[in-house]
């Protein structure tokens, strides 16, 4: 998929710019897999603001959900995939939220039809645990319908 951008001042704090790259790779690791995503033989690296990450990811909501995992963690600006997926399949959109965005007007933006919310919310499960905490800078899996 290649080098994926995120806002480097968002998302959850799961890097220390004080720690060394690996004890925050290993921080990373260890988020990623309290996630419990179904991806063989997994591994992370960071490069300062730059995570790359190898494994085979079951399916491509699997990568595109790891990936999103990864760069939607304060402090990293890029997300090198150098994943593989088992079971290939097309890529989902990304959207980047903005201010005063909600699932709803998202859904409306790319389905005409804000009651398919649940749809995006159920893409970006367990990253998103409330439909209604999303944030700007956040970047969402638009899955294809």
């Amino acid at each position: 998929m290649g080098l994926f951008s995120f806002n480097k001042n968002s998302g959850e704090k799961a890097v220390d710019s004080a720690a060394d790259n690996a004890a925050n790779a290993s921080q990373l690791m260890n988020t990623v897999n309290s996630y419990g995503y179904d991806v063989t033989d997994i591994d992370i690296e960071v490069d300062g603001d730059t995570a790359k990450v190898w494994g085979t990811a079951a399916d491509q909501a699997t990568r595109e959900k790891v990936l999103l995992t990864l760069g939607n963690t304060q402090g990293i600006a890029n997300v090198e995939d150098k994943m593989t997926t088992a079971l290939p399949e097309p890529e989902a959109k990304m959207h980047t939220v903005k201010s005063g965005e909600s699932l709803s007007l998202i859904a409306k933006e790319y389905y005409g039809d804000v009651m398919k919310y649940k749809e995006i919310f159920e893409a970006n499960k367990p990253m998103l645990s409330d439909p209604n905490k999303i944030y700007p800078g956040q970047v969402l899996r638009i899955p294809n319908l």
